[in-house]
This record gives structure tokens, sequence and C-alpha cells, in this order.
């Protein structure tokens, strides 16, 4: 997956692993990765004009942890679009440190409404976020 790459509309996000980050052992928590992805996630959906951050809850998310990260590490956390569904959206993300992989992971979102049912992904996010 890159950035941009035929997934779809991609986005990079700069992140440096703080302390807070950080479990007893000195590597990044679990966690962090999860978080850095939303991070990716909201930078991509703003930069496409979506400003309903939390109209899509998590239904299914997958990481594997490849290398360990620590404090102070800067990385880059490369997230695109590989699904638009009717009413849900799969990101495929991942972590980086000097162009290593070190995080790799998916999301699936489903886009709600003010009752927290499922609702179809709006044709202007859905055409944003498609390839092409």
């Amino acid at each position: 997956m890159t950035a941009t790459g035929p997934a779809g509309r991609g986005h990079v996000e700069r992140v440096r692993v703080e302390f807070v980050d950080t479990d007893a052992g000195g590597r990044i928590h679990h966690t962090a990765a999860l978080r850095w992805a939303e991070r990716a996630e909201h930078g991509l959906l703003r930069a496409v004009g979506w400003a309903d951050l939390t109209s899509f809850p998590r239904r299914r998310v997958e990481v594997e942890f490849l290398a360990p990260l620590r404090f102070g590490d800067v990385v880059e956390v490369e997230i695109s679009a590989t699904a638009v569904g009717r009413t849900s959206v799969t990101w495929a993300w991942r972590v980086l440190r000097d162009g290593h992989v070190c995080v790799v992971g998916s999301t699936t979102c489903v886009h709600v409404g003010d009752d927290d049912r499922p609702r179809p992904v709006p044709a202007g996010l859905r055409s944003s976020l498609s390839p092409g």
C-alpha cells in the first residue's frame, strides 16, 4: 500500500512516539497504533472535507506488529480506503519508521445516523475515497 496507491485517496500522518504511548517494557503499547491510525483516518477525512468524524464507529480492527517502536521514534502512518461498501469503509494502514514497516492494520467502520443505525455512505464521501 502506498499513501496514494490504487486503494484510493491516501493520507500520511507523521507521529512521534511519546512516553504515554509506551508500556513498561519501553515499547509502544498496542493501543498506540490504533490511536495513530484513527488520527490518520481523521486527517484524510478532513482533507476530503468530511467534518462529521463521529459518524463512523469501528466494526472490525486487525493489527500485526512486525517491529518494535520506542519512545522518541518518529514514524509515518499511511492510510487509504481499500473498500467503500454501502454503509461501511475499510481502511488499510501501516506504520513506518525510516521506511521500514513496523505495524500493519485494517479497520472497518460503519457509517451511522443519530440513531446509531447503519446509513449509506454519502455519495460525495464515497467518490472522494474511491480510486481514480
